[in-house]
């Protein structure tokens, strides 16, 4: 609205599930489930969307208060004195270790696809929720390392004598590791949620090549459905996470699906496209990736509240 956008349709529309009704948020409930507990969202900044909206959801309730252990605004904490409880962000776009390549190559990373990344795997012992994600940072080039040792890349320039692999390859291994790191280090009891792959909505154009989206109002479920890159994603994150669901089944551990795929594939015009700055800037691109608050993305919250009733 600060930026001219000229129609707020978008935060009227609702995902309706088929055969029930999803209940509005009621952030009262929500805060006395998680009362003395601890909330972390483990991804890049569509997990900090999350948490921003949750934050925006309880505001009906109460505000919390910040308590950030750094100024770095990827690493952020919040507490609710009311309840005890606690929503922090943990910064890790690929979910395992990772570090940029160098100066001649700006802006690609080199992705250690078989190591932990440490930033969140060792504080997960202080959280009783984690929702992990990751997404629109693998479609970026980069450089993919097992054992230590470069073993491909994705996108990377043809003069590079290495395996050049396909779109999921690196993704899958992340989710891999990542989900090792829960079940396996013997610090985390609570339940991990694994929210899924989020499609961006560039038309007529890739994100920097002048995509945007215009749309005004959603697709009808009808009219179509998650495909091509999308849809592979989606089905890579779910088929590690039946792997590492049934591992934890063994060890007491529980992981749950918060299934937001289809529902936003359908929201094209949810997104902040080019009002999310001034018209100064003119330089910058479409923004088609993250969500308008409020907006499409707040049936997240929707989606883990009933998630969180349902395991009392």
């Amino acid at each position: 609205m600060k930026y001219g956008k000229p129609n707020m349709d978008f935060t009227k529309w609702r995902w309706k599930p088929d055969d029930c009704e999803l209940p509005l948020f009621n952030p009262a409930q929500f805060l006395e489930l998680v009362r003395g507990k601890s909330l972390a969202f483990v991804g890049d900044s569509i997990a900090r969307n999350q948490m921003q909206s949750l934050i925006c959801l309880l505001s009906k309730i109460d505000d919390p208060v910040d308590v950030s252990y750094s100024t770095n605004a990827q690493f952020k904490r919040f507490f609710y004195t009311n309840y005890n409880f606690t929503i922090a962000i943990l910064w890790s776009p690929y979910l395992v270790k990772t570090k940029e390549t160098g100066p001649n190559n700006p802006g690609i990373f080199d992705l250690y696809l078989d190591e932990f990344d440490d930033e969140w795997t060792s504080q997960i012992d202080k959280f009783d929720y984690l929702i992990m994600s990751a997404g629109q940072w693998f479609f970026r080039p980069s450089m993919f390392y097992e054992n230590g040792q470069l073993i491909g890349c994705l996108y990377c320039k043809d003069d590079i004598n290495v395996t050049h692999f396909g779109l999921t390859y690196g993704y899958r291994r992340a989710f891999e590791t990542a989900f090792r790191a829960i079940n396996s280090l013997g610090k985390f009891k609570g339940i991990a949620f694994l929210r899924t792959f989020t499609p961006s909505h560039f038309e007529n154009g890739l994100w920097n090549k002048g995509g945007n989206c215009d749309r005004t109002s959603p697709f009808m479920s009808n009219e179509t459905s998650l495909n091509g890159e999308n849809l592979e994603m989606y089905m890579t994150q779910l088929e590690e996470f039946r792997v590492a669901e049934k591992e934890g089944m063994k060890k007491g551990l529980r992981f749950r699906l918060l299934d937001t795929s289809q529902a936003m594939w359908l929201r094209p015009d949810g997104h902040p496209s080019r009002y999310w700055h001034g018209p100064e800037e003119t330089s910058k691109y479409n923004d088609c990736v993250h969500w308008c608050l409020p907006g499409p993305i707040d049936a997240w919250n929707d989606f883990l509240l009933e998630i969180l009733k349902r395991e009392g």
